[in-house]
């Protein structure tokens, strides 16, 4: 399927100060240059006044933040200085790593579905809540790293520890029911403005898991029920819609059946649509930098694909790797894709850990 969506018609900006690139090597750098862009990079860790003064010297006409850790105030200084456009916006970013602030959007605001949720300042108010929702509930930290501090609690004696465990003593949490689900989609969503305004397209779907001790495995398209994928993306619209902007927003997405809940967004391309490097005509980072300079785009997608994303550098033969047909090997940023493409997603996703295994082997 094809979503088209047509740009502005003005010629593509001349500047881009990209926050967070790797450097020239980096697939959205390349995305912007092979659209007539000229591109330059900061890094976040020289500090928002050394970011700030790069923007003032040499005023791009786009500051592109690749990296959610860039400083809210760096995209707020940049926002606020004449002829400079910043993506994502500075609501978005820091919405997308305040978890409270976001599901209150979408719940609250938005009326999107959502697993039911609670919010806790303290280890007695978590004991509050664990008596009044019952077990078992996830407790994931409101701000900073989901995956490190998320745990589940099966009974109130172990409220202490997924405190200390999401918070480190300080900040507040979320505690979420625990439901059956089937699956976790992303939805890739790409919002431009174009002659008519605002538009958005959708990528195929991706499901994805990422085992305790294993890489993070992705396939697209995962196939949902049609009443599944009608919800997804009206879910991924309204949210996107509201956070505004132009580029790749991830939004991620839990299934049940015909039932879909909204999870949370990323304004940004990510590790979920590193596949998208095969099996789309236009990439992520294609995608993101197209919308973003109001080129025309689409969502078409070739060729079923799955990847492994693995934390470092190959280990193993990478010869054997190579072998596997239609296979590819990515080091990216310090990590590297494992990602194949076949006829079916099943075969696929075979491909892709036959790669993956073979980079692993010792």
């Amino acid at each position: 399927m094809t979503d088209t969506t047509g740009g502005a018609t003005a010629a593509a900006p001349s500047t881009v100060l990209l926050i967070g690139a790797a450097g020239p090597g980096s697939d959205l750098w390349l995305a912007f240059e092979r659209l007539g862009a000229e591109v330059s990079s900061a890094d976040p860790a020289g500090g928002a006044e050394a970011i700030t003064a790069r923007i003032a010297t040499e005023r791009p006409s786009l500051v592109v933040a690749e990296s959610a850790d860039v400083p809210a105030e760096v995209l707020i200084t940049a926002a606020e200085t004449d002829g400079v456009e910043v993506f994502p916006t500075p609501r978005s970013a820091r919405l997308s790593v305040d978890r409270e602030g976001l599901r209150k959007l979408a719940a609250d605001e938005l009326g999107l579905p959502t697993v039911p949720f609670w919010f806790a300042g303290s280890a007695a108010e978590l004991d509050a809540v664990a008596e009044h929702a019952g077990f078992p509930l996830l407790v994931s930290p409101v701000v900073g790293d989901t995956a490190e501090g998320r745990s589940i609690l099966t009974r109130r004696e172990d409220v202490p520890a997924a405190w200390q465990r999401a918070t480190a003593g300080t900040g507040r949490v979320i505690a979420e029911t625990v439901v059956e689900i089937d699956d976790e989609v992303t939805l890739l969503t790409a919002r431009s403005i174009g002659p008519a305004g605002p538009a958005v397209a959708f990528c195929e779907p991706i499901g994805h898991r990422r085992t305790a001790d294993g890489p993070l495995e992705t396939w697209q398209p995962h196939q949902m029920s049609p009443a599944a994928l009608d919800a997804a993306r009206s879910i991924a619209a309204r949210i996107v819609n509201s956070l505004g902007g132009r580029g790749v927003f991830g939004v991620d997405l839990l299934v049940r059946g015909d039932e879909v809940y909204f999870s949370h967004v990323r304004p940004r391309p990510e590790e979920v649509g590193l596949l998208t490097l095969r099996s789309q005509r236009l990439s992520q980072f294609e995608l993101h930098a197209r919308a973003i300079l109001g080129v025309a785009l689409d969502t078409i997608m070739i060729s079923p694909a799955a990847a492994e994303v693995l934390d470092a550098r190959p280990a193993g033969p990478r010869g054997e790797a190579f072998a596997v047909p239609e296979s590819d090997v990515r080091v990216l940023d310090g990590t590297t894709l494992a990602v194949a493409t076949a006829p079916d997603v099943v075969r696929a996703r075979d491909r892709a850990h036959r790669v993956s295994a073979a980079l692993r082997a010792p």
